[in-house]
């Protein structure tokens, strides 16, 4: 078994590899002020699919840099009508690319992002089921809008992925999705959309 999770973990890079944004310069990191992690902690965001809602809670005071992002990107629209574009069965689903709008351009999912990094905030936190993390190349500090949720722990990528939340509810959502069946490159032979709102905490 560790050794199927130390192969997913390099596939997961590998496969992240080809994400053309990586290739711009990380922003710099930002100062949170306590209100402001207080606040980021008590959000929550809902993923809507087809096969139900996966509620999601954040990790502000492990990853505030990448809670922020996520919330951003969500507030903006940009993962709206994405989709999940990878999914391997005892290991995690992963969305979040930009391209993945485009139901023309499934050959090029997994390479896309915001146009712009930014850096790493890895932590003690394990990547348990349920732990919503994300996804970047060989450089540390090139994560940009893709993300992956585990369906199983998967201890290889401890310390080495930045974690900045977790699912609360519709884990029964990312199990159907991670089921369906799959075609090269992992790709979900139906297309799976998401629709993303946050809640923001008060």
């Amino acid at each position: 078994m560790k050794k199927i999770h130390q192969l997913l973990a390099v596939m997961l890079v590998v496969l992240a590899g080809t994400m053309v944004f990586a290739q711009q310069a990380p922003k710099q990191p930002q100062q949170f002020s306590a209100q402001e992690i207080q606040k980021m902690a008590k959000t929550t965001a809902i993923i809507e699919t087809k096969f139900g809602a996966i509620t999601l809670k954040f990790f502000p005071d492990l990853a505030p840099g990448h809670v922020k992002n996520f919330i951003d990107l969500a507030v903006s629209g940009v993962y709206n009508r994405t989709a999940f574009h990878r999914v391997i069965p005892g290991f995690m689903i992963q969305g979040g690319d930009p391209i993945s709008k485009d139901p023309n351009r499934r050959a090029a999912y997994g390479t896309g992002g915001p146009g712009y990094t930014i850096k790493a905030e890895f932590s003690n936190r394990l990547h348990k089921r349920g732990t919503l993390s994300m996804a970047r190349m060989m450089d540390p500090d090139s994560a940009g809008s893709q993300f992956f949720i585990c369906v199983a722990d998967a201890p290889s990528l401890d310390g080495k992925y930045t974690v900045f939340g977790e699912v609360v509810s519709g884990m029964e959502a990312v199990d159907k999705i991670v089921s369906v069946p799959r075609g090269r490159s992992d790709n979900p032979e139906e297309r799976i959309e998401i629709m993303v709102k946050i809640i923001e905490g008060k």
